[in-house]
């Protein structure tokens, strides 16, 4: 087999863009963070509709997809090359990451709080919907927009035998001879940005999270220091992991996440008010099937209260920057299916993985605030998110051991995203990957010391954040890479599966 080569072209371009990029904003983070704050509020106000069209449309286009004649078409020959665990802990941990731990428990207080449609804060009505949107934002509409990158991305890997992980081959159908030029070039390097800023995100949710659970444990201060060392820590065990390789190190991984994830839901969903935590679910999904098109669709533009923008349009933007990410990794490990099966297992996964932890979490999380056992929101509003999920995980009986044991699990999803993240970037800086091939070792590993680099150094100056913003703002180019990949697609199946 052909030895793969690096692009260098992509590869030192996205390096300097990074750098440099991340130098500028940091530089001059005092103004370039009020700067990308407003922003990224214009784009949720502004593009509110579209976003909102965009994800409901998708959803739609994908339910077709997979239940047309087009759902039979099989991505690569033989059989899977992972078992349907495997294939579906590695898409979950991989799109998830330690943001499900955090939201689950502190999304439902923010809306309990701070209701939308109008609702009086803290009152019955806003403690039924707490959980009804947390469950709808991490559900099928979320998994729409991972799913469609991925479904083009496939075909364009295995059907069209284009031997690149990269999104210019993606939106080649549309781009025609461009996508092979300096368009397809910037628009990869556009995608490994959002890469970056994505895992920013992911970074700067979880390491404090983890941060003040270890002090919680050894009873020290949160600090940069401790925080510093985590990042160490994971970044042994995604590089570790990333440089073993699919089979080896990132599915080994990614199935040991969702067996602890599992173990820790099955444990509070027993040792906490298990019929609440059932009967709460159960109203919460009712309501949110029977209010699922207002809520896809839902702008408030009389009332203007700013709740669809803050968060489901904010959500629907930060998941849109991350999906070209997690589409080419779930592309490539998803040789084997057929379309149908890629869709209804991205969906499904991916909802049911989010659910459950909603569902116990979030259920747990909201008893503890209603029965007034200990002020969820109170902790939230004072000392902030990671001190709340401190506080949660402290009223869990043996909480002596489910304190160590949610750092292990936490630190286990921050690596899962990780390493499937190191593996994607050395992918889009190689010139071309054929069938059973990855990546070069040492060019995964370059990838893994950069991000780490860039993650201890951001996290030392506190220059975390406006990444994190910056990511987002790539959602609006992200979001014409959607039309295109729609076009994309729709082309190649007419061409390559005309009607007889």
């Amino acid at each position: 087999m052909k030895r793969v080569r690096i692009d260098p072209f992509i590869f030192w371009a996205s390096i300097v863009a990074i750098v440099a990029a991340t130098i500028l904003l940091v530089v001059n983070r005092s103004t370039a963070e009020p700067y990308l704050d407003n922003l990224m509020t214009s784009i949720t106000f502004k593009m509110d509709w579209a976003f909102q069209f965009l994800t409901i449309g998708l959803f739609v286009l994908l339910i077709w997809l997979a239940f047309s004649r087009y759902g039979k078409i099989k991505l690569g020959e033989g059989k899977p090359e992972f078992s349907s665990f495997s294939w579906g802990a590695m898409l979950f941990t991989a799109g998830m990451g330690t943001s499900i731990m955090y939201w689950s428990m502190m999304e439902p207080i923010f809306y309990f709080t701070g209701p939308p449609f109008g609702i009086e804060p803290e009152s019955n009505e806003a403690a039924e919907w707490a959980l009804t949107y947390g469950l709808f934002h991490w559900g099928i509409s979320a998994w729409s927009l991972y799913a469609f990158p991925t479904v083009v991305i496939a075909y364009s890997y295995f059907i069209k035998k284009r031997p690149s992980l990269k999104m210019s081959v993606a939106l080649s159908g549309a781009l025609g001879k461009y996508a092979d030029g300096w368009l397809g070039k910037f628009i990869d390097i556009l995608v490994i940005w959002s890469l970056v800023g994505g895992l920013g995100t992911s970074l700067g949710l979880g390491v404090p999270m983890v941060s003040a659970v270890v002090g919680s444990i050894f009873g020290i201060e949160q600090s940069l220091t401790l925080d510093a060392i985590i990042v160490i820590c994971i970044t042994v065990i995604y590089s570790a992991s990333a440089y073993l390789g699919l089979h080896k190190g990132i599915r080994r991984l990614s199935d040991l996440n969702v067996y602890l994830a599992l173990a820790l839901a099955i444990f509070v969903f027993i040792a906490g008010p298990t019929l609440f935590i059932l009967t709460y679910f159960t109203n919460s999904f009712g309501l949110m099937i029977q209010n699922f098109a207002m809520m896809s669709f839902s702008t408030d533009p009389i009332g203007k209260g700013g709740f669809p923008q803050g968060w489901t349009v904010f959500y629907w933007a930060w998941f849109a920057a991350t999906a070209p990410f997690l589409g080419l990794f779930v592309a490539r490990i998803s040789k084997g299916r057929t379309i149908r099966e890629l869709i209804v297992h991205m969906l499904l996964w991916g909802s049911i993985g989010g659910w459950i932890y909603f569902m116990v979490f979030g259920g747990y999380t909201m008893n503890l605030q209603l029965q007034d056992i200990i002020p969820i929101k109170d902790i939230l509003a004072d000392s902030g998110g990671p001190a709340a999920v401190v506080a949660v995980l402290k009223s869990l009986p043996l909480s002596a051991i489910v304190l160590p044991f949610f750092v292990v699990l936490a630190v286990i999803f921050l690596s899962t995203s990780m390493d499937s993240a190191t593996y994607i970037l050395a992918a889009i800086a190689t010139k071309e990957l054929g069938d059973g091939q990855e990546p070069a070792r040492w060019h995964r590993m370059v990838w893994g010391a950069i991000l780490a680099t860039i993650s201890i150094s951001l996290l030392l100056i506190g220059g975390l954040r406006v990444i994190q913003t910056s990511a987002i703002v790539v959602s609006v180019p992200i979001y014409i890479f959607y039309l295109l990949l729609v076009v994309s697609l729709l082309r190649w199946l007419k061409q390559d599966f005309p009607k007889a």
